[in-house]
């Protein structure tokens, strides 16, 4: 049989070139500008600048407070006077951008700004839930405005440019940046990389209040083999279209102003020398016209990699399209010598600067540098009483409420809570890591939340319990890297003690349990992804108590929670929750808000079913749940079944769904499908559920997902009332790519379902028709 992967279309992807046949293939030509008045203002200052100003502007180099890897920028000051940089990582407040801003527009010969870059994932200085967390809100209009408010307290700051959305697809929690993404769907990542883009960037990037968002990992850095930080990923393509690369095509399409290259390989070439990746897919076939830059020292990274020495790496990222060098400082001292060398050209090195000179003409920097930033402005911005407020609301929607057995919650405002455990009373690890600017010691721990939410009504007794860890390996690789872990030295079974006798007088236990800050995010993959084990050892004592038990989980990732399912009463999923992580969580522990949240990605039981997803693939002998039934695909030891699957997330109230109506059974292929459903809050609280639509593709020309996300609503009911949905899917919405990646949808049967989760759903069908 053909294999349906032509040589052809290898060839045209560019996936069977060799780094030594790409970095001569042809240089793109410049892109055709939308703006006449910026392509000519452009045009006439790329006739002045000389070869040196022009890769000065390929120059992303770091001065400030915070450096993220392991070269510092040198003689900054004479590197801005003779043009040789373009762009500054890390420097943020008025008046320290505003002094580096001096040097570029009034000490150079062409009076050239620079773009200000910072990592703002989750705010700036009112710091929301991290990413992980928004997306389990399900909500995209407090998405976006989490996103706006950031862009208005960064731009007030002196900031133009913020390394946020990232967009990778994650499915394995052993990953630390599984935290910084929307989690393991693709329908949804879309969604949420479209809003994020539109509230940084809003409708005018010329606009002071506005930031330029750079699009993270391009590509598929969430999918680094055994959830190792900066480990190779390799997928077929089909894979790559279909599950990995829309929520990045979403962000194109939202008008994101540039990426931002990922540390891995693709098809054998690192992301940051891949010309297929940045020049095919990127602005050939998806049309992208904003600029590139490297992630921190991608570049130089490459040799580890195996591509060669610096002049090496720096003709083959420049090349495969990369317009801005973090950090590295390579194309700075390589580009002049690969010209000669002819193994770049002077069109290529002429797109490049054009691009980075493009985004700052967007940005309005030629019309005003400064772009009316100043101390006052940012002090009457910063952390607003309205920003703080949005900054409560948004984070308790982003709890989610994983099991609450008789009623467990919400707590009532009377008698005593122990509230125990390493997270109890620690501001720190409230605003998470990739926290940014964000000033931890403003940030509202759970006890003051607790405390502020009962007053004098409440008899509060709290006692540490044990520390995040014992492993004083991982207590040493935290703190040297900002892990700010304050370890008790007092023994385990002292501090055990003293948590139980809190417990012993109280009526209800609040443990808060889970990861610091520092062990999840960048650099920080985790083999294990369960709670660690002196915690564990405090939940086991607490248990034997016989109070009333609830978890309150902190932590970046999913984690395996069997023991902690089978034996707490009641349990709180809340992430980092931000700046007003305490008082969102008392919001919801004593009913103030009933919580709404959805997880984004799966927890499994154990972390040997990793990677664990929804909307996997069967298999020829998929497991239909037969103890007995050996030659399925199986565990001997465990089932296949999630602990808590895509999707689920309880209330204080409950919801009854009923079976999903359609319009017609037959769908043409230039018709509209309707589906309603109606939901009915059968409860005693009013409350927000989520209402999920999912489909399968029940015969294709390749096999297709067991689910597929094509819908949501996130609907306010009261307690009685009934509401019916109505969902519209068209062709469209089923098409998907096929071995000739091919956008296709192809006619036959599709299964449709609706629910509260991915597990818990009615279904019905309906056909496709030529």
């Amino acid at each position: 049989m053909k294999h349906p992967f032509r040589s052809a279309l290898l060839l045209s992807l560019g996936l069977l070139a060799s780094p030594a046949l790409q970095a001569q293939a042809p240089v793109s030509a410049p892109q055709s500008a939308s703006d006449p008045k910026m392509t000519r203002f452009i045009d006439d200052l790329l006739q002045k600048m000389t070869l040196e100003e022009k890769i000065g502007q390929l120059n992303l180099i770091t001065v400030g407070f915070d450096v993220t890897g392991p070269v510092v920028s040198k003689d900054v000051d004479a590197s801005i006077r003779r043009g040789a940089v373009g762009s500054v990582l890390n420097t943020f407040t008025p008046t320290a951008a505003r002094k580096l801003q001096e040097m570029a527009v009034k000490q150079t010969r062409l009076h050239i700004p620079l773009i200000f870059g910072y990592d703002v994932i989750h705010g700036h200085r009112t710091i929301f839930p991290i990413a992980l967390g928004l997306a389990s809100s399900w909500d995209l209009t407090a998405m976006e405005r989490s996103a706006r408010i950031a862009a208005e307290e960064a731009s007030a700051d002196g900031l133009h440019w913020v390394y946020s959305p990232m967009v990778d697809i994650a499915r394995d929690p052993r990953w630390g940046r599984i935290s910084e993404g929307s989690g393991e769907d693709p329908y949804l990542g879309s969604q949420i990389a479209r809003v994020m883009v539109r509230g940084y960037q809003g409708a005018d990037l010329s606009k002071p209040n506005a930031v330029m968002a750079c699009v993270k990992h391009f590509a598929l850095y969430g999918a680094a083999e055994a959830g190792r930080d900066y480990n190779t990923t390799d997928m077929s393509l089909v894979r790559m279209y279909n599950e990995y690369l829309p929520p990045y095509k979403a962000a194109v399409e939202a008008g994101a102003g540039s990426m931002m290259s990922s540390f891995n390989d693709i098809n054998g070439v690192p992301a940051t020398g891949n010309k297929w990746l940045m020049t095919d897919l990127l602005r050939r076939q998806w049309g992208f016209q904003g600029f590139v830059a490297t992630d921190y020292t991608a570049i130089n990274e490459m040799t580890a990699h195996g591509m060669g020495n610096d002049a090496q790496t720096s003709a083959l990222a420049l090349n495969a399209g990369i317009d801005q060098d973090m950090v590295g400082e390579v194309f700075l001292k390589n580009l002049a010598q690969n010209l000669k060398d002819g193994t770049v050209q002077q069109a290529q090195i002429d797109l490049a600067c054009r691009r980075i000179l493009e985004a700052k003409y967007k940005l309005g920097l030629f019309q005003d540098p400064y772009r009316g930033t100043s101390e006052k402005r940012a002090k009457a911005t910063m952390m607003k009483k309205e920003f703080v407020a949005d900054a409560r609301d948004i984070a308790r929607k982003s709890l989610v409420l994983l099991k609450n057995s008789n009623n467990t919650l919400p707590l009532k405002k009377t008698g005593t809570i122990a509230l125990v455990g390493p997270l109890a009373t620690r501001q720190r690890d409230m605003i998470g890591s990739w926290s940014g600017a964000g000033d931890w010691k403003q940030a509202v721990s759970l006890e003051q939340g607790i405390r502020n939410a009962v007053g004098s009504s409440v008899k509060i007794v709290t006692a540490q319990g044990a520390n995040f860890t014992d492993d004083e390996q991982m207590i040493a690789r935290l703190n040297e890297h900002g892990g700010e872990l304050n370890v008790d030295r007092r023994s385990a079974e002292v501090m055990i003690q003293e948590a139980v006798q809190a417990a012993q007088s109280a009526d209800v236990i609040v443990a808060a349990v889970g990861e610091s800050q520092g062990m999840t995010g960048e650099a920080a993959s985790r083999a294990d992804i369960g709670i660690p084990a002196p915690q564990m050892e405090l939940l086991k004592a607490l248990k034997k108590t016989g109070k009333p038990l609830v978890l309150v989980l902190m932590n970046g990732r999913p984690l395996t929670l069997p023991w902690e399912d089978k034996n707490a009463d009641a349990i709180l999923e809340t992430w980092f929750a931000g700046s007003q992580a305490g008082n969102a969580i008392a919001d919801v522990l004593f009913g103030a808000y009933n919580p709404s949240g959805k997880l984004t990605a799966t927890f499994p039981q154990h972390v040997g079913q990793i990677p664990l997803y929804y909307n996997h693939k069967n298999t020829g002998r998929p497991y239909a749940g037969v103890a007995l039934d050996k030659y399925k695909s199986r565990y001997l030891d465990l089932t296949n079944d999630p602990l808590y699957p895509f999707g689920f997330g309880l209330s204080y109230t409950t919801f009854e769904y009923g079976k999903p109506e359609l319009n017609t059974a037959i769908l043409p292929m230039n018709g509209t499908l309707e589906v309603k459903v109606t939901v009915k809050n059968t409860g005693s609280y009013d409350g927000e559920e989520v209402a999920q639509l999912y489909i399968r593709d029940m015969v294709g020309s390749i096999s297709r997902p067991v689910q597929e996300l094509k819908g949501f609503q996130k609907i306010m009911l009261k307690k009685g009332e009934s509401r019916t949905l109505t969902f519209r899917l068209a062709p469209d919405d089923l098409k998907f790519y096929n071995t000739d990646l091919q956008f296709v949808a192809e006619p036959g049967e599709f299964q449709v379902m609706t629910g509260p989760n991915s597990r818990d759903v009615q279904m019905t069908t309906f056909t496709l028709v030529k």
